[in-house]
């Protein structure tokens, strides 16, 4: 038997609940109604021998008060105490009344149905009175035809009702559902579209926002949900697409100059001169590609959230002093001067080689993009329950348009007059300011950078004191 879908399931469930539900409460009201009518027949009865009894306790020697009641629909008849027919009314046949033994031996008015001798079911009530000296029992009865009627009546309005009640539940319920489940069978195709598109990747991931109709419902929110998951995942694709683009076109260049270098070298005897120079500019690409291996690898743990930090007292200013001593030489080389503001002791606790290497980002970048005989200005200050490092260059600057994606992997602006750095000097192999952004938000830290075309770059690492 296949499986039935989750709207046919809620359909059904939905119309046998409600249709247990109405056949309860119609039953329930059946039940009720039964009850009422009965008793208003058994009001009726007691109203009718009321003035009979009463007739009789005023005359106990009249043996005939009974005997001539001849009142349409209502039958009675009176007992002595050992349960003989001692008077009549003239429409009731003799044995029509049969209390049973049991009547006689109550001291409270009992009441019962039973079937009448040629006239129908009979609503009947045994009243008993101390009629003169003995006890005696009045049988009062009359037709239930007309309450049968009414409970007959009612029970073809619950039959006609009923069905017509689980048909109108059916059609709601499918129409209800079936709204209901109309954004759950949009996710499906959503989720199809993207899984298709995933599975054609590097094609462009391209989607459409799920309708949020209603915010606070559950269906909206979770549409809601989808609609951050679809997005996240297009931008992420998106951003491996644009990674694998860019990277391969970075190894390119060193992987060409290599093959060039190698088949140049296989393709006739060299001096030892030209071995040393094809071997030294081969020695630079492989040092160019493991940079940006290594570099590749920073941003993929830190992705991942496994950039292991160690978290050890050190000063940061020795650190920021340690990275500028390192490159000095090459300022020295463009007649540049790193000027330093560190007089004061930071301490902090953290990772003192990624601290490092967050450093010569800066430095290295100011360095590069700066032209000769410009001061890079490097100071420290705790601000804001910060420890805030600050490197501003006196450099080519950086449009706005593009300081939104510096921190993009091998995002260059491609600033006019801007000098490509040699491969030696290029620790991070186009992926600083990538990393930089990353040690930084591993160390629950940001960067802020301001800059002008032209007149320079100012970029602010903000280091949070407690973490």
């Amino acid at each position: 038997m296949p499986a039935w879908s989750l709207r046919r399931r809620m359909m059904l469930m939905f119309c046998a609940v409600v249709g247990i539900l109405l056949a309860a409460c119609f039953a329930g009201f059946y039940v009720l109604l039964s009850r009422e009518v009965y008793h208003q027949l058994d009001q009726q009865l007691l109203e009718a021998a009321r003035p009979v009894i009463a007739d009789l306790l005023t005359d106990p020697s009249n043996e005939k008060d009974v005997d001539e009641l001849n009142l349409p629909g209502e039958y009675f008849e009176l007992f002595d105490s050992s349960g003989h027919a001692l008077q009549r009314s003239r429409n009731l046949q003799a044995g029509t009344l049969d209390l049973g033994p049991v009547a006689f031996k109550a001291q409270t008015t009992a009441f019962g149905t039973l079937e009448g001798r040629g006239h129908g079911r009979l609503r009947l009530a045994a009243i008993p009175f101390q009629f003169g000296r003995e006890p005696a029992v009045l049988a009062v009865a009359v037709s239930t035809r007309p309450a049968d009627h009414v409970l007959e009546t009612f029970r073809g309005i619950i039959l006609l009702i009923l069905p017509l009640s689980l048909l109108l539940t059916a059609g709601v319920s499918a129409w209800y559902v079936g709204k209901s489940l109309t954004p759950i069978a949009t996710f499906t195709r959503h989720a199809e579209n993207m899984a298709g598109r995933v599975s054609g990747f590097p094609q462009p991931v391209l989607w459409h926002p799920l309708p949020v109709k209603t915010p606070h419902d559950e269906l909206s929110r979770l549409a809601e949900t989808f609609n951050q998951l679809f997005e996240r995942v297009a931008s992420a694709l998106g951003q491996l697409r644009q990674f694998v683009s860019d990277a391969s076109h970075e190894l390119r260049t060193p992987l060409s100059v290599l093959q060039g270098e190698t088949e140049l070298l296989l393709s006739e005897p060299r001096t030892p001169q030209q071995y040393q120079e094809a071997l030294s500019v081969m020695d630079g690409e492989l040092k160019q590609l493991s940079r940006i291996v290594e570099g590749l690898f920073t941003l993929a743990m830190a992705d991942a959230g496994q950039l292991r930090l160690d978290h050890e007292p050190v000063y940061l200013n020795e650190v920021l002093e340690g990275s500028c001593a390192m490159l000095r030489p090459l300022a020295e080389a463009k007649h540049m001067v790193i000027q330093r503001d560190l007089r004061e002791d930071f301490p902090y606790l953290g990772d003192e080689a990624f601290l490092r290497q967050l450093f010569l980002i800066f430095l290295e970048n100011a360095i590069k993009y700066s032209p000769p005989q410009t001061t890079v200005k490097v100071e420290m200050e705790q601000k804001d329950g910060t420890l805030q490092a600050r490197f501003q260059d006196q450099g080519i600057g950086i449009p706005s348009e593009h300081l939104a994606h510096i921190f993009k992997r091998f995002y260059r602006a491609g600033q006019p007059g801007a000098s490509e750095p040699k491969a030696e000097e290029t620790r991070s192999g186009g992926l600083g300011l990538a990393i930089a952004d990353a040690i930084t938000r591993a160390m629950g830290g940001w960067i802020d950078c301001r800059s002008e075309p032209g007149t320079g770059s100012t970029f602010t690492v903000h280091l949070p004191l407690h973490r």
